[in-house]
């Protein structure tokens, strides 16, 4: 089994301002800082060759790939070219737009990302659906609209990609909720949520969410890459990547 540190991966939509000044640098400074990978959520216009260029010239791993939806549907083989380059065999769907978030959009969504991973299924990529708390919102045969986007069963082929923060916004317990996930959550998001009312993005660790449970679940239940996002950062983005990594690495010792 991998150590568990070289599983840490920095999800770059934490630094997209950063990224479309220097993408390259910030890559350079994420590895510098002692992250093993990070996780793709656009390229905001840098040709991907380059990119994949820096990533190999870092040693960087890549976690999974943020495709939207329609480029999933309508430009994937231009996205399977983009994962062979990232060396990632995860594409992941990232969010759903407004029109979807209903019974109707969510079976439409379901039967569009099977479709999707029976297409790739022979070129070893597999396909997962990353959740915000929208999808606790819509009931679809009594359950919430994202268990039934990842529901567990041999004819469903979406896999999950757990946001923790997400899950807690959405008022379900996170670590009881990624229990129904085992084997089939290769990549799990975590980010912290602050301990006051506001209840917003926090640096892991220094919020309410039980991160030590978290991993000993992960590393019990097939998780490859701990992706961590912050969607919004208090100061400098990189300053909050390293809090968290710092953080982490403290996690593990208690782990042992």
């Amino acid at each position: 089994m991998k150590p568990i540190e070289s599983k840490f991966a920095a999800q770059l939509y934490t630094v997209r301002e950063e990224l479309k000044t220097d993408f390259p640098n910030v890559l350079r400074e994420l590895k510098k800082m002692g992250w093993a990978g990070v996780q793709i959520s656009g390229l905001h216009g840098y040709d991907p060759k380059e990119i994949a260029s820096v990533l190999d010239e870092t040693g960087l791993g890549t976690a999974g790939m943020h495709i939207p939806l329609q480029r999933l549907t309508d430009d994937l083989e231009q996205v399977l070219e983009e994962s062979r380059l990232f060396h990632t065999c995860d594409i992941i769907c990232p969010y759903l737009p407004q029109e979807y978030q209903n019974a109707e959009g969510y079976t439409l969504v379901r039967q569009s990302l099977n479709e999707v991973a029976r297409k790739v299924a022979d070129q070893n990529v597999r396909i997962s659906y990353h959740n915000h708390n929208f999808e606790f919102k819509t009931l679809i045969n009594g359950k919430s609209a994202l268990e039934y986007l990842l529901e567990p069963s041999e004819t469903n082929a979406i896999l999950a990609e757990v946001d923790v923060y997400w899950v807690k916004k959405g008022g379900k317990d996170p670590v009881s909720f990624i229990r129904l996930y085992a084997n089939r959550m290769p990549i799990i998001h975590l980010k912290d949520m602050t301990a006051d009312e506001r209840e917003t993005f926090a640096e892991v660790g220094t919020g309410n969410i039980d991160f030590t449970a978290i991993l000993r679940w992960g590393e019990l239940s097939g998780v490859e890459w701990y992706a961590v996002e912050q969607d919004v950062c208090p100061g400098n983005p990189m300053d909050s990547l390293q809090i968290s990594l710092d953080n982490l690495r403290k996690l593990v010792l208690s782990l042992a």
